[in-house]
């Protein structure tokens, strides 16, 4: 079974997230089923971990909380990777 071309769009955009936040010392795995991100702080208790997706809205592609809520649009990961990064570190 081929992806389809918006599993493509949504893999590339959750590729660029991953290397952003990677960057910036966090670990982001790439889950295939559902097609999330999960990230966590290895510095950090795994409880730290949240979930990230990538969804359409409208005319672009915007990373979404597990919650439901936008993080940013995807056409900008590192201002979104800066965005996660400080909802994760002001959990400690």
């Amino acid at each position: 079974m081929s992806a389809t071309p918006r599993e493509h769009t949504r893999t590339y955009y959750l590729g660029k997230l991953a290397a952003e936040l990677e960057q910036r010392g966090l670990v982001a795995a790439l889950r295939r089923y559902p097609l999330v991100l999960r990230i966590s702080d290895p510095q950090r208790t795994a409880m730290l971990a949240e979930t990230v997706d990538c969804v359409p809205v409208g005319d672009g592609w915007f990373y979404r909380w597990s919650w439901g809520e936008l993080v940013g649009s995807a056409d900008d990961p590192a201002l979104a990777a800066e965005r996660i990064v400080h909802v994760l570190t002001a959990r400690q």
